[in-house]
């Protein structure tokens, strides 16, 4: 309960934080978080490709609860995998910058991709995944916050990607 109340009082606080830009780098960031679940796993294998030096402009601390939120998805629905592989990095979507997170884990069915987003939803048995279905509806208001877009394609058994754009 204790996780479930912190949980809700981060996501509230994101719509009303004040929002404080400046160059963050994204690599060192999910480098950090990486580094943080082998640590707390470490007989798991997983491959975690991190793009190194990835700068944006935005709040350190609400980006960082994105790459948390995201690199730890894909960490939790990857655990079923001998061989799991998480990748962070950055392409180019409509000519703009994209960041993402892909992995190989259990995937979803696209056609229900809008209600990842939805607080309290999950698309898979919270009885086989831990989670209250609040963390993908506060990296939604945080990129929103932030001027940008999220989405996220997804295959079931072949993995998922969520991206995502700054402004």
């Amino acid at each position: 309960m204790n996780e479930l109340i912190n949980r809700l009082l981060k996501f509230s606080q994101t719509a009303c934080k004040e929002i404080r830009k400046e160059t963050v780098d994204l690599g060192c960031i999910a480098q950090r978080i990486a580094a943080n679940l082998k640590l707390k796993d470490p007989e798991r294998k997983a491959d975690l490709r991190v793009q190194k030096k990835l700068e944006v402009k935005g709040d350190r601390y609400l980006l960082q609860e994105v790459l948390e939120n995201l690199i730890g998805n894909a960490w939790k629905y990857t655990g079923m995998k001998e061989s799991a592989v998480i990748e962070f990095g950055e392409m180019e979507y409509e000519g703009k910058p994209a960041c993402f997170v892909r992995d190989n884990g259990i995937g979803f069915d696209s056609s229900q991709a809008t209600k990842l987003f939805v607080p309290f939803q999950t698309l898979h048995s919270r009885d086989q995944f831990k989670g209250h279905g609040v963390g993908l509806a506060t990296v939604k208001r945080i990129i929103q916050r932030h001027g940008g877009q999220v989405w996220a394609k997804g295959e079931v058994e072949k993995g998922a990607t969520f991206y995502f754009t700054l402004v």
